[in-house]
């Protein structure tokens, strides 16, 4: 089983142009289409969360089910439900401003174990700079790496929500001893600072930057592998959940390949490598030809 913990909100997408234009919710947050990609890929997924009780948790809770994600993790609150207000470019790129304060993804509380059979464990996005629910849920990745889970964590920085950009760059560095797999934007990490090989020295095994339509890089830290694809061509409505989906066809990727170690991330070498990160690239370029974060079903990739 693969764990996605993290938050899981409504988008408000404008339908649109201007300031004024009529915004249409949908289903979002990070970890949520992380979560809901896995399951359509055919991963055997479950969410790790804080959800409310109002009509859009109810909504968020359904979706998961549908796409075949365990909720049993899922923790229950009255308090509502975060909002994210999408402004989409020209070039389809998405920007966000948030509605958090009080809302129900903050009060996240660290669980007492994690779901059976969990071989792999996902963070990002907001739920870790939000207190104090970001303190949880960075207990939680500290604890299962510990465990021997192979942790995986895309930061996907809204740089809007982050009061302290120095304190956040530090407590993203004192991250990576317990990463596995570290999976960011090329945007984030010139946001972050530093590199890849200065990233891998300080833990994980691989590093995977996505690169928008230009493709995705993995650099390892077995070997100091360096393997790169393209993009695949596509027509872009909107770029909203292309990064989730990279997430979330790399960790399925390599569950079907029985690579989720560390040990095992080093042995992919040039084509395995070459192939897992083909698949991601597909897998995005179908959610960048839908509105909104409409991740691809497994068949819409066979062949």
């Amino acid at each position: 089983m693969i764990v996605v913990a993290g938050e899981a909100l409504i988008d408000l997408v404008p339908q649109g142009t201007g300031a004024l234009a009529a915004l249409q919710p949908a289903l979002g947050g990070g970890p949520f289409n992380t979560a809901v990609a896995l399951g359509r890929l055919g991963s055997d997924a479950a969410f790790c969360s804080r959800v409310s009780e109002d009509a859009f948790g109810e909504a968020l809770l359904d979706r998961l089910r549908e796409t075949g994600v365990d909720v049993s993790s899922v923790q229950r609150g009255p308090e509502p439900t975060t909002l994210a207000v999408a402004t989409v470019g020209a070039d389809g790129s998405a920007a966000y401003s948030f509605y958090v304060d009080g809302t129900a993804d903050r009060l996240f509380a660290v669980p007492s174990a994690l779901p059976p059979g969990a071989r792999a464990i996902s963070f990002g996005t907001c739920s870790l700079v939000l207190e104090p629910g970001a303190s949880a849920y960075e207990e939680l990745m500290r604890r299962a790496s510990a465990q021997g889970v192979f942790t995986a964590l895309d930061p996907n920085i809204r740089a809007g929500l982050i009061p302290d950009a120095d304190a956040y760059r530090a407590r993203f560095k004192s991250w990576l001893p317990s990463m596995s797999l570290l999976k960011l934007s090329e945007e984030d990490a010139a946001w972050l600072g530093g590199t890849p090989r200065e990233w891998l020295a300080a833990g994980p095994a691989a590093v995977v930057i996505t690169r928008g339509g230009d493709g995705l890089t993995a650099f390892t830290a077995d070997g100091g592998g360096e393997y790169t694809v393209p993009g695949e061509h596509v027509e872009v409505v909107d770029t909203i959940g292309a990064g989730d989906t990279v997430n979330a066809a790399l960790l399925h990727g390599l569950a079907v390949r029985g690579a989720l170690s560390a040990r095992a991330l080093g042995e992919l070498g040039p084509g395995g490598w070459t192939e897992l990160l083909g698949f991601a690239a597909r897998a995005a370029a179908v959610t960048c030809s839908r509105a909104g974060a409409e991740p691809p079903y497994a068949h819409e990739l066979a062949g």
